[in-house]
């Protein structure tokens, strides 16, 4: 059996093994892969484009990949290959945003979507059960624009959604079309019905600092990294908690790494003990550590084009990079690549850990 990344388990840590989910374009293929702690292939799928991030269901040993945005495709696919992988359906005036969640129990999967003509942002709801085939149940309004990262709270039965606020709409690519009035958000929604039942917006002088990734820490609360697209000289802080109920903090670090990041956070990414964040910029090159509780900034490593950051297992971080660098380090430690950077190999914007039970 499978395990959710940094849940525990009554099992002993000698009965399982360090695996990873990522995207990667090797020799010109698309590809989602498995990997174990060695950095070698366990299982790979072919991809009709760029793979961007996934959901795991770790329980019943299968991820969905979605493509990277605007992302017109997912793939569920099983992790050790056992059966051929299946597309979901995706409606007209939709495309994903590149994440998704299960619900606990597997049976409903949750997935970022822009209804890009009504310029909204939605959750897809697609059935995951067994005999579903993935069919698409309905949608779940997303209270604001510009989807992105979508995490489960520690309840088991509220989403937390990251609403980056920029307008897009896929004939034009990537083109912000509403930097002026952004509302970035972060938006909590019961998976029973979709009901919004918390929001937390940024003040209004930071409109432009949109809300991307997510990751939970140890004590449950919620972890952001932002994209600024506000004036390129501008400098301000990029990552920040939120606990419900409360107004979202900002944390600026060292002075020196926050001009590193060039306004720019790719991931996010909890420590197995969930005390220590990792933030990725690979606009900036580098990965800075944050300590969970204080919001004090531990260090940080350099990494040209350095996206990808999960933890190891073992107290620190695998980190990836476009570069095909794989590699262990964290606050304090020493990098110890896992494999050498190669010419023919990339590794996408997303790295995320599993923990597979030893055969």
């Amino acid at each position: 059996m499978l395990g959710l990344p940094g849940q525990v388990r009554a099992r002993p840590e000698s009965a399982v093994a360090h695996h990873y989910v990522t995207s990667r374009r090797r020799d010109g293929q698309y590809e989602a892969v498995l990997l174990d702690a060695m950095g070698r292939d366990a299982h790979a799928v072919a991809l009709p484009e760029r793979g961007h991030s996934f959901a795991i269901d770790a329980a019943r040993g299968r991820a969905v990949i979605f493509g990277r945005q605007p992302g017109f495709y997912a793939l569920a696919f099983d992790l050790r290959g056992r059966q051929a992988p299946r597309s979901l359906p995706l409606p007209e005036g939709r495309h994903f945003f590149g994440h998704g969640v299960f619900s606990p129990d597997g049976s409903r999967l949750f997935s970022t979507e822009n209804d890009y003509e009504g310029g909204r942002s939605v959750v897809g709801v697609y059935d995951a059960s067994p005999g579903g085939q993935w069919r698409r149940l309905g949608e779940f309004d997303g209270g604001g624009i510009g989807a992105h990262e979508i995490i489960l709270m520690p309840d088991g039965r509220t989403l937390c959604l990251a609403n980056g606020g920029i307008l897009t709409h896929p004939d034009y690519g990537k083109l912000e079309l509403n930097l002026a009035d952004m509302r970035p958000s972060l938006a909590y929604l019961d998976t029973a019905h979709g009901e919004i039942v918390g929001k937390a917006e940024l003040e209004p002088a930071l409109h432009q600092l949109s809300l991307r990734h997510l990751a939970l820490a140890g004590d449950g609360a919620v972890w952001f990294g932002c994209q600024y697209v506000g004036p390129a000289a501008e400098r301000p802080a990029l990552v920040g908690r939120h606990r419900r109920g409360r107004a979202p903090e900002l944390f600026e670090g060292d002075p020196q790494g926050l001009r590193g990041m060039e306004n720019y956070v790719g991931t996010v990414a909890a420590d197995a003990s969930g005390t220590i964040m990792a933030t990725s910029s690979p606009v900036g090159g580098r990965v800075l550590y944050w300590d969970a509780a204080t919001g004090r900034q531990l260090g940080e490593t350099l990494l040209p084009d350095g996206c990808g950051a999960a933890q190891d297992g073992i107290g620190g971080f695998l980190l990836s990079s476009g570069h095909g660098d794989l590699l262990r380090t964290g606050p304090g430690r020493d990098r110890k690549p896992v494999l050498a950077p190669s010419r023919s190999l990339a590794w996408d914007n997303h790295l995320r850990h599993l923990s597979l039970d030893k055969a």
